[in-house]
């Protein structure tokens, strides 16, 4: 064979696939959605708060008391989200004797009371912008999930069926975006009376309902108590008397589920690239081959090259579109993580650390580059069968299947921790051992598994390109014949001499 000829044919396959506008369409896809994604996150996000009002006629103070335990409960995530922050980027040093900066540790009434007398999430944040390194993003504040307001003027006096109706007019004519989504209603005989009213504009949170409830039935146990004979100092502590908890947590990103994932993360996404670059280029190969045959072109290439040379080419040019695709998308990858801050950075940044070493790159490197070859080859296979699209397309179709279904049920065995018996047979079928050798570099695979699983891919490859080139030999210029399972298998014992 002929590598002038080769590289010609791998040319000349790469110019009419850049050619198309599918290609362009596919190859800007990860790079424009890594940029708009954080874009529409904070565009689609509710940031609003829930707007909540109280009704109290019972003067019992209970409209307080439930405000209060929510700003407590908010304050609390916002210590838990701060710690984790701290911990994450590595700034106690910041004010090592706040709260905040305590780690596995349940936030007690005294911790929100001492972070909101040192000056709240204000005065932490100046704390940690004198100790914050260049390249680590700056904490953003969560959003409060509900927001209290003072009743509006038609609810105070409105009464039975004419507070109902109030209620509902407030929800059905809010042009501004000001009136109350949540009305709570506490009568005026309670605690006597205990029924409490919820109105709402929309689905009310199990969680704000029950957090309602723990609030009111420990201020009617309270008062139990002090009917009693206990005081209400001692009613109000037993009630809120608690232990100490503390909590022993891996830090972020170092729980078991989540170091799973994280270090999956890249090899899965390989898998993901190998298996839709392999489906789109393939597109591709059969759409050029298919157009070849039906103008009458094979005749005229045949004339200058062979076969083999024609078919090598394809399958080179087919591999370079391919890495070109895979360098972009990684190139566009590593910028997202390296060059910019936010939500994708964080979590690209150490999923990268679990595959940068030597022997790494190179099985990736190895096993993605067997995986387009051996794949590849099916579809040169078919487009030197194929007469029309549609008649590539119904070859394709089972192919497609055979990879696809058990790759998908793959890909969610490793994400779960799998590793049970179809994993370890996906592992050593060449067809499928390029995506499940990928897919397990993250999660752990034993070396022996790695270098068998590639000597066994690279002999398959070997057979398959000798039986693919028969194929491919035979049946260039069987045009208008109809390839029967009985003639592919009879062009596949043909020697290539034969034919």
């Amino acid at each position: 064979m002929n590598s002038a000829n080769i590289l010609l044919v791998a040319r000349r396959e790469m110019a009419q696939i850049l050619k198309m506008r599918s290609f362009w369409l596919t190859l800007l896809i990860l790079p424009v959605a890594l940029a708009l994604g954080p874009l529409l996150g904070e565009t689609l996000a509710d940031t609003d708060p829930t707007r909540v009002t109280v009704v109290d006629r019972s003067g019992a103070g209970a409209a307080n008391a439930l405000e209060a335990r929510f700003t407590a409960d908010e304050t609390r995530y916002l210590l838990r989200e701060l710690s984790r922050y701290a911990q994450r980027y590595d700034l106690q040093g910041a004010d090592r004797a706040a709260p905040w900066t305590q780690r596995d540790r349940w936030y007690t009434p005294q911790d929100l009371a001492a972070f909101e007398a040192s000056g709240g999430i204000e005065a932490a944040l100046a704390k940690i912008e004198t100790v914050r390194p260049d390249g680590v993003p700056r904490f953003e504040i969560p959003n409060h999930d509900y927001r209290f307001a003072p009743p509006p003027p038609a609810l105070l006096s409105a009464q039975g069926d004419a507070f109902a109706a109030a209620a509902r007019g407030l929800f059905a004519d809010d042009p501004d975006d000001t009136n109350p989504e949540i009305i709570v209603i506490i009568p005026e005989a309670y605690p006597a009376d205990g029924k409490i009213g919820i109105y709402s504009a929309d689905d009310v949170r199990g969680s704000f309902i029950s957090t309602l409830q723990e609030v009111l039935t420990a201020d009617l146990r309270t008062r139990l108590l002090a009917e009693d004979g206990v005081t209400g100092e001692r009613a109000t502590l037993v009630q809120t008397i608690a232990p100490t908890i503390t909590i022993d947590s891996p830090p972020p990103g170092g729980g078991a589920r989540e170091v799973l994932l994280v270090r999956s993360a890249v090899p899965i996404a390989l898998s993901y690239i190998l298996m839709m670059s392999l489906i789109l280029s393939g597109s591709w190969m059969l759409q050029g081959s298919v157009e070849e045959r039906s103008n009458k072109l094979i005749e005229s290439l045949l004339a200058c090259i062979s076969p083999e040379e024609l078919m090598y080419g394809k399958l080179l040019g087919g591999l370079v579109v391919g890495l070109m695709m895979l360098s972009v998308w990684v190139g566009c990858a590593g910028v997202a993580a390296y060059a910019t801050q936010g939500a994708i950075a964080d979590m690209i940044r150490p999923a990268l650390e679990p595959i940068s070493s030597p022997g790494i790159i190179v099985a990736i490197t190895f096993f993605f580059l067997a995986g387009y070859i051996m794949v590849s080859a099916i579809f040169v296979a078919i487009g030197s069968m194929a007469d029309s699209m549609s008649e590539a397309q119904g070859f394709m179709m089972p192919v497609l299947f055979a990879i696809l279904l058990p790759i998908t049920f793959l890909l969610q065995a490793v994400i779960a921790g799998n590793d049970g018996i179809m994993v370890q047979i996906f592992t050593w079928v060449p067809l499928w051992t390029p995506f499940a050798v990928l897919a397990r570099l993250g999660s752990g695979i034993e070396a022996w598994e790695l270098v068998g699983s590639g000597v066994v891919l690279g002999l398959a490859i070997v057979v398959e390109l000798v039986l693919v080139g028969r194929l491919f030999r035979a049946s260039l210029l069987a045009t208008g014949q109809k390839p029967t399972l009985a003639k592919v298998m009879q062009r596949l014992r043909r020697t290539p001499d034969a034919g």
